[in-house]
């Protein structure tokens, strides 16, 4: 057996670990034996997800025919720089999320619902990194399905501890639903005119029918669809409920991964599916995503400048957040969708950090955390407080932080296309977003704790994978080179040199 045989089998396995796994740990009722599991599953996809990456950066595509039916006929797997980009970001957060889940999942959710939970957070797992390698039309809606009816139960185990979680999980799933919708009836339109479902073979055909309306009208659904599912502005109405009222360790992960899948196809679906619709492409992007994006910026900005409770706040950021992220690739060039590729990174490494450390403000005092729950929290919680503020102050675009290589490598991209007017709204944007983070360190430091508040202790296994987060918060601030080299590498994958 071959190196290369295991190399080409790798994407397979990939989506095979977790999903296989998922049904096994379901039926374990001891806590402590499902997380082992769960990380060693977890664990092996983040090495399988490297193994691709150190492969695909080169140039060279690896392709896994699905029971060696070859395509179009066939359903295929496809990892380029840029899926292996994404599938190493997407692995390596949950992995940290997985270690911290030892303590944040029994800390909320009921012993006898922990197996059940780890079961859900393996199929989330598994079914993000098949939306993201899938190359047919149709199984990237089956793969979009299994990660969000996943993410509804993950999010709906918050009812021990908060009630409206149930109703953040309906909402998701209903308006989850009605993008999932929305992006099968674009496919339908797609099939009816082409005859095929592979995502290559579609973007050979459809140019031979450029001027069918039937193109146009399947193109705006499966977009639509997956806006909803990135949770662009103004379709992310889910998405602050989701994350503000999910237990913990759901939190971390749904904010650091998973929008990110859905970033990722859209770009996808844009730039080589449809990449030969130059003039609809470029309307589209003009047109739609960079004003949405804007638009996100800013309304994400001020609602979290004006949000008190804290996971709510980072939802609201995440917002504006996504909007940086889809205003690099509304550029259509490479500088800038290899910036939106490197803020990907980024900001799932920054807003992962944030809410680790809000979970680890929430295990210590069974507390909602508000601004008010947050008084004097520097001196009674120093390490995870301490952890809060880097990962913050990246958020913003500090120096030396990994918020500003995205920050500066977005403007950069913005200045070579001459969009000046968006090189402005970003350095506002930052400004603004300097309101709400001052506000919460004003209450941690500078602010006393109470009297008779009790002593916090604060627990290691929330805080050592945290402080992981940090150090690559400043890692990648210094040195970028890893995330500058893949972003180059994936924006080549998806729009060639050329550009």
């Amino acid at each position: 057996m071959t190196a290369s045989y295991l190399i080409q089998n790798l994407p397979a396995l990939l989506v095979a670990i977790p999903l296989l796994l998922a049904a096994i740990v379901t039926l374990i009722p001891v806590p402590a034996f499902a997380w082992i599991i769960s990380l060693a599953a977890v664990g092996a996809s983040f090495v399988i997800a490297l193994l691709l990456h150190s492969v695909t950066l080169t140039g060279v595509e690896i392709s896994y025919y699905l029971g060696n039916w070859e395509p179009p006929w066939g359903i295929e797997f496809v990892v380029d720089s840029a899926t292996s980009m994404t599938l190493a970001i997407m692995m390596g957060l949950a992995f940290v999320a997985t270690l911290a889940a030892r303590h944040l999942i029994p800390a909320e959710i009921a012993e006898a619902d922990c197996g059940k939970t780890y079961a859900a957070w393996l199929l989330v797992c598994g079914g993000l990194s098949g939306l993201v390698m899938t190359a047919d039309a149709f199984n990237l809606f089956v793969f979009l399905e299994i990660s969000a009816l996943s993410s509804v139960i993950l999010i709906a185990m918050g009812a021990g501890t908060d009630r409206r979680s149930l109703i953040a999980a309906f909402n998701y799933l209903i308006i989850g639903a009605v993008g999932a919708t929305f992006y099968v009836i674009g496919i339908g339109f797609v099939y009816a005119v082409t005859g095929t479902l592979n995502m290559a073979d579609l973007a050979l055909r459809l140019p031979e029918i450029e001027h069918s309306i039937v193109i146009f009208v399947g193109f705006g659904f499966m977009i639509a669809g997956i806006l909803v599912k990135a949770a662009v502005f103004p379709v992310h109405i889910w998405l602050p409920a989701a994350y503000s009222y999910a237990p913990s360790a759901v939190s971390v992960l749904l904010a650091a991964i998973a929008t990110k899948a859905s970033i990722y196809v859209l770009a996808r679906l844009i730039f080589t599916v449809f990449g030969g619709f130059a003039d609809m492409i470029g309307s589209a992007l003009t047109m739609v995503i960079i004003p949405l994006s804007v638009m996100g910026i800013f309304v994400g900005t001020i609602m979290a400048i004006y949000e008190s409770d804290i996971k709510k706040l980072l939802a609201q950021s995440s917002i504006a957040q996504i909007g940086y992220i889809t205003l690099g690739f509304g550029l259509a060039s490479k500088s800038g969708v290899a910036a939106g590729f490197i803020h990907i990174g980024n900001h799932a490494i920054i807003k992962g950090g944030l809410f680790m450390a809000v979970a680890g403000f929430f295990t210590a005092m069974r507390n909602r955390v508000d601004l008010n729950s947050l008084t004097g929290m520097g001196h009674r919680m120093p390490i995870t407080a301490t952890a809060f503020v880097v990962c913050g102050l990246s958020l913003i675009g500090l120096p030396l932080t990994a918020g500003f290589i995205s920050k500066l490598y977005l403007v950069r991209a913005m200045l070579e296309t001459d969009s000046y007017l968006l090189v402005a709204i970003v350095l506002a944007s930052s400004a603004l977003s300097v309101i709400y983070l001052w506000k919460i360190i004003e209450v941690m430091w500078m602010q006393p704790a109470a009297q008779n508040a009790p002593k916090l202790d604060e627990n290691p296994a929330v805080y050592m994978p945290l402080w992981i987060l940090v150090a690559l918060n400043l890692w990648f601030g210094i040195d970028a080179s890893w995330m500058v080299t893949s972003a180059d590498a994936a924006a080549k994958a998806l729009i060639g040199a050329g550009l």
